[in-house]
């Protein structure tokens, strides 16, 4: 029982719950649909990966993942346990290395997601405990805690409203954090006295187990398309790899066959050996001899290309906010790439492409338009730029149509507006005045008739006020209130004045209300609505006068229909619907959604480098469709193929029939005839899409939709809840040619879509983390997006293909003359290059250069980028890890190997003497391949860089100079040991 439990929790007595707002439960989200008793877990949340506990185990199979590491280890233990030509510490030092830097890096990144978890647990709350109040860290609220919430704190969990300080037990929420969407909703509750209920299921989850965390994807290893061409490009070389090894152990033993090749006098096998078959274990020797065609080191210079080259990002100051004093953040650094080749972006509309703060515009009324100006010289406030104003009978349909603004709506004042001057009523000034609505276009309505003299002061006790222009205060009664209904698509009020007049004033959509008022009335507004609907939110304005008997019969029939306990919504409609017909039109609003800066310009760049947009969102369609006009989306010229609830219903027929037949038509336009199309589609359709009764039209239809879709210019799909916007991400995602996906939202019924993408990215706003914490990037604003993607994306793609390309050239080039060398050396697996050469040829010889350019090469300058939005189109699908430019790098690898071992072969065609009167050996002629190797590559990445700057000098002229010091020093001991040998 709900009241022995807060009996138990405030020292038994109810009463002595104070004034303010008093929640009981658990973080935020909405009920739970499952029937069954809540879990008495902490209210802790986790987005990090790992924990000192399991991070080594866990990291180090991750990475054992990859191939060429695991081949890497097989490699070092085969050198540990079978005697090869090369030490274990050629393999073993690299691949420590590689790992070690690569767990520093990880690990650093999840301690970030641990500190931004820390944030929000350790969030101080106020919990009622036994009459007392004591202060708690959000994560140690347990489920059943009564927690004390005040104005303007954020939920710090699941909670149902026990008791609030209004007057009239009602409490107002935002729901920013989870939606992005900054309108108020109204909780109403019971005094605590005179509840008594018992609560089977209730909404008081705490943590991972609340709505909200379990409409969730679970977190799993993003993967670029640049890794899937790693790994591809690395089963190649393997083969290479296992080709070599084959081939010189199949001709060793060729040549041992013949008679004296197999035992010189010098050197005869003992019996043992000759009964022993050393055929597998000579082909292990090859492989660990040729090992480092693989480049295991590639890794480490990835993961600290990546590591380094995020806080490019984060340290870029166009992405500094002055509002929110914050910039970008990079929460993993493994797709910095990928940023580089999306293909679909999939957009959050509330607070992502709009600010949820409506302006109202202009009005029309009676077929003239109305826009508010500064100007004192115009009457009342009105620009009329369509006809004159000065007839008394348009004066009074404007007031008329004022007052319908001013009382047609749900909105409450948050403080008294009254304020007396000399004994007149002045309202304060309008940025002093705070509205609370369920709906921001509702305040901006009011806020519009505002600034035309008429202002709405507030609903006391069913009594709404108005103080006209003439600074008197109009009184109506509030007698009902016909709630909006995304259906019916509008909403009313019955009110009454002083004088007796009893008036329903409505406020709609066009296609709602135009059938319900005179025709003639109609056309006179229809222009406008038509125009203003491409970029603004559009309502008409219709009244109508109730006579007594009118009044009475839907005061009856309204009372009747919310007291059944059958078919009320139904009933309730009936009634609605035989009211709100024979009205007046008065005009018409025009409220514009403010975009997010440069939304448009941002969205119409992303278009132009080839990328497509889907706008997801809640939101009707109307409202989300206007802004798709807006944002240049949808265009003038755009022929809009919808597949909704709405045109399902046309025709008459079964819906899945006319799901059928709309499907087949809309895909021979999409898909036969070159035209722009926008495609729009609602949740409901959605659903009946992909999981339709036939097995067999499921997959058609989640076909034809896919090929609809994806020959729009635009699509939108509308009244999404959070899971299928994942599950619309994860189709495309999976589709044919499997695109680069791209999220981008501010709110947690974001945060499916955004774990589902190929990257998910977050938007700081002014309230709300959950968006941010759960992305891969975050960014302050919209119009980030632009340069995050266009130029950064750019960037980093054509820097890592060229490091990954250039990696195997230079192993290609590294190895092959090693592999060249057994037929000249027996097949004995005899080194061509000196150990301390193997070890540090990646390591140190070639690292810094290619590490440098993949960090700072510029090959196109970022205004360029910027400015020319097509060049993004030049390098998407992966265009330079393809086959054709990887078949490119390997045979110029082949044919710098080549002429490196043939070239210094040559050179030695003509024996020298060294002073001692031997000729240069093995070690000598090693090195020198090895020296003309590392000039080579070096001055190769030299001439393909086109950005230099002093950090480019520094390493590429500097590791020349280190090797050159090197090998004096090395060389001088080898050679003083060959000399002294």
């Amino acid at each position: 029982m709900l009241r022995r439990r807060l009996n138990r929790l405030l020292g038994g007595d109810e009463r002595r719950v104070d004034s303010r707002t008093i929640y009981v439960g658990h973080r935020s989200g909405s009920p739970n649909e499952a029937i069954i008793p809540p879990k008495f877990c902490d209210n802790r949340i986790v987005s990090s990966k790992y924990t000192v506990w399991n991070f080594l185990p866990k990291n180090l199979f991750e990475q054992f993942r990859r191939i060429a590491n695991f081949y890497f280890l097989i490699i070092f233990l085969v050198q540990v346990i079978v005697d090869t030509p090369t030490s274990p510490v050629t393999s073993g030092l690299p691949l420590f290395f590689v790992i070690t830097v690569t767990a520093i890096k990880q690990g650093y990144e999840d301690w970030l997601r641990h500190k931004a978890d820390n944030e929000v647990n350790k969030y101080p709350v106020t919990v009622l405990e036994d009459g007392r109040r004591i202060r708690k860290e959000s994560e140690k609220i347990k489920v059943g805690d009564v927690v004390e919430v005040e104005e303007d704190e954020t939920f710090p969990c699941d909670l149902i409203l026990l008791q609030s300080s209004r007057d009239d037990d009602t409490c107002f929420v935002t729901t920013a954090s989870l939606d992005g969407e900054s309108n108020h909703k109204v909780r109403c509750t019971r005094d605590l006295e005179s509840l008594n209920a018992t609560i089977e299921c209730v909404a008081v989850y705490t943590g991972m187990e609340t709505k909200m965390a379990l409409n969730y994807q679970g977190k799993s290893q993003k993967r670029s398309a640049v890794e899937k061409s790693i790994n591809a490009f690395l089963l190649v070389y393997l083969c290479i790899l296992v080709s070599k090894a084959l081939v010189c152990t199949t001709l060793k033993y060729v040549w041992q066959s013949k008679p004296g090749q197999d035992e010189p006098w010098y050197n005869e096998k003992t019996q043992r050996e000759k009964d022993t078959n050393l055929m597998f274990t000579d082909f292990l020797s090859f492989m660990v001899l040729f090992n480092f065609i693989i480049p295991v080191s590639m890794y480490v210079t990835v993961e600290m290309q990546k590591f380094l080259g995020s806080f490019f990002i984060t340290w870029d100051k166009d992405f500094f906010d002055p509002e929110i004093k914050e910039g970008a953040l990079v929460n993993t650094s493994d797709l910095n790439e990928e940023l580089g080749q999306v293909e679909y972006v999939f957009t959050d509309k509330t607070g992502t492409l709009t600010q949820n703060n409506m302006e109202f515009i202009e009005c029309c009324i009676d077929g003239f338009q109305y826009k508010y100006r500064d100007a004192s010289s115009e009457l009342d406030g009105f620009c009329v730029t369509d006809g004159p104003v000065n007839k008394l009978q348009q004066k009074e349909r404007e007031e008329l149509f004022l007052r319908a603004l001013c009382l047609c709506h749900t909105v409450q004042v948050k403080e008294s507006t009254e304020q007396r001057v000399d004994g007149e009523v002045v309202p304060p000034p309008e940025e002093q005045r705070g509205f609370i609505a369920s709906s921001p276009d509702e305040v901006a309505l009011v806020k519009g008739a505002m600034r035309y003299g008429f202002t709405f002061l507030g609903l006391e006790s069913k009594t709404m006020k108005i103080l006209n222009r003439n600074n008197d205060v109009e009184m109506y009664e509030l007698l009902h209130v016909l709630n909006f209904d995304p259906v019916r698509r509008r909403m009313s009020v019955i009110v009454r004045s002083r004088s007796g007049d009893t008036l329903l004033f409505c406020k709609g959509a066009d296609s709602s209300i135009f059938p319900r008022v005179r025709q003639e009335e109609v056309e006179r507004i229809r222009m406008h609505v038509e125009r203003n609907a491409t970029g603004y939110r559009t309502l008409c304005v219709a009244y109508k006068h109730l006579s007594a008997e009118e009044y009475a019969q839907a005061d009856k029939g309204l009372r009747e229909a919310r007291l059944a306990l059958q078919d009320r919504e139904e009933k309730l409609m009936a009634v609605y619907n035989q009211v709100e017909t024979g009205m007046s039109l008065i005009g018409a609003t025009a409220v514009e959604d403010r975009l997010q800066e440069e939304a448009a310009e941002t969205m119409e760049a992303l278009q132009g480098a080839g990328i497509k947009i889907w706008v997801l969102t809640g939101d009707k369609m109307e409202t989300a469709k206007s802004t798709c006009y807006a944002c240049r989306l949808f265009q003038r010229n755009t022929e809009l193929l919808e597949l909704t609830v709405r045109t399902l219903e046309d025709g008459g027929r079964r819906r899945e029939e006319r799901l059928h037949e709309l499907l087949i038509e809309y895909h021979k336009k999409a898909v036969l005839v070159a035209r722009y199309y926008g495609f729009i589609i609602d949740g409901a359709t959605l659903s009946m899409v992909l999981n339709t009764s036939s097995e067999s039209n499921s997959s058609r239809y989640k076909n034809l939709f896919l090929q609809i879709c994806q020959n729009c210019t635009t699509v939108l799909c509308c009244r999404m809840a959070p899971l299928q916007k994942a599950q619309i991400v994860k189709m495309v995602k999976n589709s044919k040619g499997s695109p680069i996906t791209l999220s981008i939202g501010d709110g947690a019924n974001d945060v499916s879509m955004i774990l589902e993408a190929h990257v998910g990215i977050g938007i700081k706003g002014k309230e709300g983390r959950q968006a941010v914490r759960n992305s891969d990037y975050a960014i302050p604003k919209l119009k980030h997006l632009k340069k995050l993607l266009l130029a950064h994306g750019h960037l980093y793609y054509v820097r890592i293909a060229h490091l990954v390309q250039y990696f195997f050239y230079k192993n290609l080039c590294f190895i092959l003359p090693q592999f060249l060398y057994q037929f000249f050396c027996g097949y004995s697996q005899q080194p061509l290059y000196d150990a301390a050469y193997l070890t540090m040829y990646n390591i140190c010889f070639t690292s810094m250069p290619i590490l440098a350019y993949s960090l700072l090469e510029q090959h196109i300058c970022i205004e360029i980028l910027l400015d020319n939005a097509t060049l993004y189109r030049e390098i998407a699908k992966n265009a330079m890890l393809r086959w054709g430019p990887f078949l490119y790098w390997t045979l110029l690898g082949v044919f710098h190997g080549l002429l490196f071992f043939f070239g210094v072969r040559y050179l030695f065609s003509n024996p020298a003497l060294q002073d001692n009167g031997q000729v240069f050996g093995n070690w000598s002629y090693g090195t020198i391949v090895f020296t003309v190797l590392v000039f080579t590559v070096t001055l190769k990445l030299a001439l393909d860089t086109r950005h230099w700057t002093w950090i480019n000098h520094f390493v590429i002229w500097g590791s020349l100079a280190f090797y050159v010091f090197f090998s004096f020093f090395w060389g001088g001991i080898i050679w003083l040991e060959n000399k002294s040998g």
